[in-house]
């Protein structure tokens, strides 16, 4: 006679997906979540500008880009 299978050993775990940051410090004025990143996906350039020296830097977009991949540009 054959057992039934139980429910919660067939249902997988997820995992919650981490989300990075959009806000960082800017490394010419040294102050914390002063940079902020935008994304113009009509024209494929991405912007990241510090809000308080308006220090910037404008980049092409990759469909894997992150928000994090233009500041490691700038900093």
């Amino acid at each position: 006679m054959a057992r039934r299978k139980s429910r919660s050993n067939s249902r997988p775990v997820k995992k919650p997906k981490l989300k990075l940051d959009t806000v960082f410090r800017c490394p010419f004025c040294q102050l914390e979540n002063t940079v902020g990143c935008s994304f113009d996906k009509d024209l494929n350039i991405g912007e990241i500008s510090c809000s308080i020296c308006h220090a910037g830097y404008d980049t092409k977009l990759t469909p894997l880009t992150e928000p994090i991949d233009i500041y490691l540009f700038l900093a």
